[in-house]
């Protein structure tokens, strides 16, 4: 598995720059993970529209679904210069349903829902979720190959049941996107970039990946209160970063 950071700021995106999305690629196709501001110009970096095999979404909140029109007049102009004749596929929730109808376009893209008893295999690798504590419904991700596992965050608050879901995984993308001086009082439906490295720790996640981070607060903050909490070896998410997995 080839992961590549194609945005990670929330909630808006900063000069330059773009909301969530990730692009993982295996020998057998090429899924984009979420879909954000921005995101479809930095996938263009990569690939062809018509080389995307699907589209999974956590949730849709705007930071992380408002190029998917984009997205869908991207695979509107391949059909019509005859670069593709297929639907492209774009896996999400179902509720609430105001959005989830969205993800349907004319014939090029085609919603097919998920819960959290799903399995999916697409491009070779096995999807599976958990529901995250969350204004909107939304769902992380655990993606694998048989050898190698990706866990997927999505958004998630303190008070999510992560269970065993994601423990030892190789990758561990976790959204983090306070620092400590920011944090909300009361329930909220995100972490600080101090929590979610004191999760990463807890299960004992091999690498992790701090991402969901606000353009209005500095790296170095991000990065000292990771560096408090986690011992083992991690990053603050840029655009362009590639992981192999």
């Amino acid at each position: 598995m080839k992961l590549t950071v194609l945005g990670y700021q929330s909630p808006a995106p900063g000069p330059g720059g773009a909301t969530p999305g990730y692009l993982l690629e295996t020998e057998e196709g090429k899924i984009l993970i979420d879909c954000g501001s921005g995101i479809y110009a930095q996938l263009m970096k990569y690939i062809k529209i018509e080389e995307l095999t699907a589209v999974v979404m956590s949730h849709y909140h705007h930071d992380h679904v408002c190029d998917i029109p984009i997205l869908q007049y991207g695979v509107l102009m391949a059909s019509i210069f005859g670069k593709t004749s297929r639907t492209l596929p774009i896996y999400g929730p179902k509720n609430p349903e105001d959005w989830s109808k969205r993800m349907n376009y004319q014939s090029h893209t085609r919603l097919r829902t998920y819960d959290e008893n799903s399995s999916l295999r697409i491009a070779g690798l096995n999807f599976s979720f958990l529901r995250t504590e969350h204004p909107m419904l939304c769902y992380a991700m655990k993606i694998t190959d048989g050898k190698k596992t990706i866990v997927y965050s999505a958004d998630t608050g303190p008070d999510t049941d992560w269970g065993r879901f994601a423990d030892r995984c190789d990758l561990f993308i976790c959204e983090g996107t306070f620092t400590k001086e920011f944090v909300p009082a009361g329930k909220r439906g995100h972490l600080s970039a101090r929590e979610a490295a004191e999760l990463a720790r807890r299960i004992q996640a091999k690498r992790l990946l701090i991402t969901h981070l606000s353009p209005d607060i500095s790296r170095e903050k991000y990065a000292e209160d990771v560096g408090e909490a986690f011992p083992g070896e991690w990053e603050l998410a840029e655009i362009g970063q590639v992981f192999e997995c």
